[in-house]
Formats: structure tokens, sequence, C-alpha cells
């Protein structure tokens, strides 16, 4: 092997290992993300709701929408969508209402009580923005790059589901 594979060889290497690095990364932020709000709703005395179906409020916010646009536009990954859309109807949080169109089809929307968690969570993001715009590391335009590389990886992802190459 000349000294240039061997390089060459490294480098990929290293490369993989940036890769794997940062799937773990954005895997262990997203857990962190829930702990975060979970801990807030604690700090509040607000049990009877969990952190992903508080996002899940949040993310829908002013929105009237379908369990399968709530996959689509990514407001919630994850295999629970009806479970939880049952849980937060059940528990006064969210209105459904068959789709006047296709009768199949359930459409939801927040209720007061769902609205509320929506500003919790707001307030929260509103007060960590605040708070990183002040950080050396991701305040100055550190925060929109980080933005920008994520939002090519998703880029990335989306084509290789896609396209078979």
């Amino acid at each position: 092997m000349s000294i240039h594979q061997a390089v060459t060889l490294d480098a990929e290497q290293t490369y993989a290992r940036q890769y794997l690095d940062s799937l773990s990364l954005v895997e262990r932020l997203h857990r962190l993300l829930l702990d975060v709000i979970k801990d807030e709703f604690e700090r509040l005395g607000v049990l009877e709701i969990n952190a992903v179906q508080a996002l899940l409020l949040f993310n829908i916010g002013d929105n009237e929408v379908t369990a399968g646009e709530l996959r689509t536009r990514g407001y919630y990954q994850g295999s629970n969508v009806s479970y939880n859309l049952k849980k937060l109807v059940d528990m006064g949080f969210m209105h459904h209402q068959r789709c006047e169109i296709d009768r199949r089809s359930v459409r939801v929307r927040l209720t007061d009580k769902g609205r509320d968690v929506h500003r919790v969570v707001s307030d929260l993001f509103d007060k960590h923005a605040e708070m990183l715009e002040l950080d050396v590391l991701l305040g100055d335009g550190n925060l929109k790059t980080l933005n920008e590389s994520l939002t090519r990886m998703e880029r990335f992802w989306s084509d290789q589901i896609r396209y078979i190459y």
C-alpha cells in the first residue's frame, strides 16, 4: 500500500467516524430536548402530559392537520402518532373532526388547553434563544451555519430515500 493510499484510507475512516459521531449527536440532542421539555413541565407541576406530546402540540400550533400531515410536514417523528393523538384528544388538549371530503381522515387542532401547552414550550424556546444569542459559541451567526449544515444533511437523507443509487 502506498503512502497516498494509506492517507486516503485514513481520511475516509476519519470522515466516516465524524459522520457516525454526528448521527449520535443528533440522536442525543433530540433526547436531551425531550428531557428539557419534561423538566420544564415538572417544574410547573404539569404532569399529565409527556414531552413528546408537548412537542407535538407545539409543532401543530395554530394549524389544523391530519395524522398523515404530521409525519409528512415533519411535525412529529415517531411511530405512535395515532396513540398520542388519541391520548391528547382524550385529555382535552386537541379537538378532532372527520374531514368532510375524505371521511376516513381525521383533522386535529389545539383546544385552549393545548394552546396553553404550546405557549409554555414557546416561552421556553424563546428563553433559550435569548440565552444562546449571547453565547460566544452559538451567537454571532454560528447557529445559522449549524442550521444550514443540518438542512443539507436533511436534504441528503431525503435524497437517499427517494433515489436509489
